[in-house]
């Protein structure tokens, strides 16, 4: 069956008929593109081929085991990648041609790197004006022996966009499976396979030549037009089993003055010249001999058909033999193969031969190391039976030894217990010797600071130099000065009054570590001796005056507990509540470690404007009072309570979180609770403050605050538990305690953290506790410098005397 046509002109025999050279696009796996190579050789001719090689640069690039995109990778990683995979392409394009110099055809390559292969194809096309090409049509996993039509996206893309001008065979599995003409043949695109491709070539000349294909036989009829001769010539396919080298085998038979030519484009044997020729040579006899007669004519026609059939049947004869010649080649080949394989087997075993020489020496070392070693060991324990002979001798003689020994050791403990107990009393002498020292000492202190006269005090503070004032207040003014080797705060009032001494007397009975103590007292100047604070007002501190550092918000909370201890203490005195009604950061004073005391506090006499059961500070005068910190209902009833002093606290909680002045500052930290924004107002001086627990902070110094004293929470058993919480979790673990009332074993506070007993020389350390002095130098003396509480470095290790604590201890001896 005839499936296309195509008219062949004739072709000169002098000049001949240019060619385009056969371009093959082929992939970058070797073995899926051999037999589509194989078939592009058989069919080139045996002239020279061009390999074309599309290479896709990589997105992904492997380093160290692990794949990174290319994109984030450096230009010069990326560079280097690139150019081992343009050695490996170059390694596949030497492959190609050496495949191609074993078939006997000479190959050059193109190369190009392109992201879509078939762009790359098609721009080689563009660039190169390729007329001829050669490429696959399907993968693998979609060809069949009944495929009619193009399965690879790339070989469809390719054939719908190439240039008309381009041929393009497509392949799958050494098959023909399309063919896409180009525009100057003028012949319609074919499908299907080869063996049902026709062509039939028709030449204007006197006679012509029609080649077809049918069934897999290829023949070529050549008749003239006049209808005198027709001749069948067997024609064998180049993509089943043929090659280009059959044309160039007949023309080695057969030379072109014989009147025979070489094989046609189509692969079959052509005899257009042959018969061409004759055709000629009997019209140009015809023109020179004229007068013959019809029988030599007839008698040339003669010779021309057995000329004919003698060709033909010598190309049947080149046929079989080129047959033969390519089984023989094909089982060289074969032969080749498997020779190699051989031989790669032989030396794959060759080598694990080595391999096991190898690892049966290493095993021979190590054999005769272990015999080595062996016998080293057997020396070795010849003489360690010898060693243990004399160890056992020598085991005997300690054995003995050891019995005297434990006999001298009974009598040494014996010896040592009886020191220890006499140690024990001597101790316990010294120590009743030194307590009794102490006190002596103190009360001595007491009773030189107890009684002064105006000459004493005018020679302590210089004559009441005003370099030396430190402090004045609405009722006196405060003098720093120096009583018995020691520093004190000597406030001399501004006017004589008669219950001088009444005060002194309860001052004195009054003692707790968040209160000033008063240690002295001189009628005649009216005069009070109380111990000096170096650290100043609570209102200083939070000013920073005089470029002092500012609190951090740890010291604040410490701060806030202590200040709540001393208040609780006021409100719980018996048999009469004291009722500080005037509570301001002034009147908050700062110890050596910011321990936090308070003063301008005085049970004189009962206010009528108070509870008959509170007992009012100094005098009743309210004017004295400062208005921010002034109880609201006190402006409606004229009546001051106990919970006076908690809205007063309320006042310096906000203070403290804040820094700001005190007037308006609850409605600002309210707005900025409500609106989401407590760090804006939280004070930057203090450091970053937790903000869950100034938060509650927050809400805890409201509540304070509030305008109706019902609402306002208890000191001891609301204000106290939240601050002591906050106090431990901010790592301040500074004990300040209620007071000592009630208590049948020494309180917590007058305990030295380290040693756990009851202090005789308390002493401040710079982490703002009081420990017994001799145990927290040894506690130096053995290298530390933390803190033994905090565990934190301590910024000095100045002590500091805490002649409060030291007075209430002494009173809680006296009592117990």
């Amino acid at each position: 069956m005839f499936v296309g046509m195509d008219v062949v002109k004739p072709t000169s025999p002098i000049t001949g008929v240019v060619e385009d050279m056969l371009y093959v696009a082929l992939g970058e796996k070797v073995k899926k593109n051999k037999l589509l190579l194989l078939w592009a050789l058989q069919n080139s001719g045996g002239r020279k081929i061009y390999i074309i090689l599309v290479h896709r640069p990589a997105k992904v690039i492997p380093i160290m085991g692990v794949k990174f995109p290319a994109s984030k990778l450096e230009k010069k990683e990326v560079d280097a990648y690139q150019e081992i995979e343009r050695k490996e392409m170059q390694n596949i394009l030497d492959e190609y041609c050496q495949i191609c110099r074993e078939m006997g055809v000479e190959a050059e390559t193109l190369y190009t790197e392109m992201d879509r292969v078939e762009k790359g194809i098609l721009q080689l096309i563009t660039k190169h004006g390729i007329s001829k090409l050669v490429m696959g049509a399907a993968a693998d996993k979609h060809y069949s022996k009944r495929m009619m039509g193009l399965k690879s996206k790339k070989a469809i893309y390719v054939r719908q966009r190439a240039p008309l001008s381009c041929r393009i065979q497509f392949i799958c599995e050494g098959r023909l499976i399309y063919t896409r003409q180009n525009t100057t043949t003028g012949s319609s695109t074919s499908m299907g396979s080869p063996s049902e491709e026709t062509n039939i070539s028709v030449a204007p000349s006197s006679s012509a030549q029609v080649s077809f294909c049918c069934e897999g036989e290829s023949r070529t009829v050549i008749s003239s037009f006049d209808g005198t001769e027709e001749l069948p010539i067997p024609r064998r396919r180049f993509d089943e089993e043929g090659s280009s080298d059959e044309c160039t085998e007949s023309s080695r038979r057969y030379p072109p003055d014989s009147g025979y030519s070489t094989c046609s484009s189509s692969g079959a044997l052509d005899m257009t010249r042959v018969s061409s020729a004759r055709y000629e040579g009997s019209v140009n006899e015809r023109e020179q001999h004229g007068n013959r007669n019809d029988t030599l004519f007839q008698q040339a026609m003669a010779e021309a058909e057995n000329g004919r059939r003698e060709a033909l049947q010598e190309a049947e004869r080149n046929g079989k033999a080129e047959k033969d010649a390519v089984e023989t080649m094909r089982r060289a080949r074969l032969s080749e193969r498997s020779s190699a394989e051989e031989l790669k087997q032989r030396k794959e075993i060759e080598e694990a031969l080595a391999k096991e020489r190898e690892e049966h020496g290493k095993v021979k070392n190590q054999l005769n190391q272990v015999i080595q070693d062996l016998q080293v060991a057997l020396d070795r324990q010849s003489s360690l039976g010898n060693q243990i002979s004399e160890y056992d001798k020598m085991v005997k003689w300690l054995e003995l030894k050891i019995a005297s020994s434990v006999e001298l050791l009974q009598t040494s403990i014996k010896e040592r217990d009886e020191m220890q107990v006499e140690r024990d009393q001597a101790l316990k002498e010294a120590e009743a010797l030194r307590n009794k020292q102490e006190e002596v000492s103190s009360t001595d202190m007491v009773q030189c600071l107890s009684d002064l006269s105006f000459s004493e005090i005018e020679e302590a503070t210089r004559n009441f130099d005003p370099s030396l004032k430190v402090g004045e207040g609405r009722h006196g003014r405060v003098y720093k000065g120096i009583l018995c080797q020691t520093e004190v705060a000597i406030k001399k009032l501004h006017y004589h009054n008669s219950g001088f001494q009444l005060q002194v007397d309860a001052l004195s009975k009054l003692k707790h570590p968040n209160l000033v103590m008063l240690i002295g007292s001189c009628p005649e100047a009216q005069a009070l001796i109380f111990e000096y604070l170096p650290n100043g007002t609570l209102e200083d501190r939070l000013s920073c005056k005089d470029n002092t550092p500012p609190l951090s918000w740890q010291t604040r909370v410490c701060i806030a507990t202590g200040l709540c201890s001393a208040l609780i203490f006021l409100h719980s005195s018996k048999p009469v509540s004291i009722l500080h009604g005037d509570l301001t950061p002034a009147k908050v004073l700062l110890g050596a470690n910011f321990v936090s005391k308070l003063c301008d506090w005085c049970p004189l006499s009962q206010d009528q404007s108070l509870n008959k059961n509170i007992t009012r500070f100094w005098s009743t005068e309210r004017k004295g009072i400062t208005f921010p910190y002034l109880d609201p209902e006190f402006l409606f009833t004229g009546e001051l309570t106990l919970k006076s002093d908690v809205y007063s606290f309320g006042i310096i909680l906000l203070q403290l979180l804040t820094g700001r002045p005190p007037l308006g500052i609850q409605k600002e930290v309210q707005y900025a609770l409500d609106a989401g924004t407590l760090q804006t107002v939280l004070d930057p001086l203090a450091g970053d403050w937790p903000f869950e627990q100034a938060e509650q902070w927050a809400h805890l110094a409201l509540r304070c605050c509030e305008m109706y004293r019902k609402n306002r929470p208890h000191l001891r058993s609301d204000v106290w538990t939240e601050l002591k919480q906050m106090k431990v979790l901010g790592g301040c673990t500074h004990s300040s305690q209620l007071g000592y009332e009630g208590y049948s074993e020494p309180p917590p506070y007058i305990l030295c953290p380290i040693s756990q007993e009851v202090m005789q020389d308390p002493h401040v350390a710079a982490d703002g506790f009081t420990y017994e002095a001799k145990s927290l130098r040894e506690w130096f003396d053995r290298g530390h410098d933390t803190s033994p509480m905090t565990n934190l470095k301590l910024e000095h290790y100045h002590l500091v005397p805490n002649h409060a604590l030291r007075s209430a201890i002494q009173e809680w001896r006296q009592r117990h």
